[in-house]
């Protein structure tokens, strides 16, 4: 393989580790404030308060949603590149 190529899968494989950390990181923070909420207000008043934890989960999973795409989409060099080597395959049959 190309150096180059070595180092795209390189960074790749970071951008998804770090993906796969971030998502661990936000499921056991919101259920520890799923917790907190519920232990000071939940247990008593239920849903009928207006429960904060959702605002924090909302935010952070659209941060955790770029990230993801990020990390998973591929960029634009191997769309071009996947659309190139499809165009090739397409003329030669």
């Amino acid at each position: 393989m190309e150096p180059s190529k070595d180092q795209r899968l390189w960074r790749m494989a970071q951008k998804r580790a770090s993906f796969k950390k971030s998502l661990y990181s936000y499921l056991v923070i919101c259920a520890f404030f799923w917790a907190i909420w519920w232990i000071t207000t939940g247990r008593t008043q239920g849903f009928s308060s207006h429960p904060w934890p959702v605002w924090v989960m909302l935010g952070w999973g659209v941060a955790l949603g770029f990230q993801y795409f990020d990390a998973y989409s591929g960029s634009k060099e191997d769309l071009a590149e996947e659309e190139y080597e499809r165009l090739k395959r397409d003329q030669g049959a």
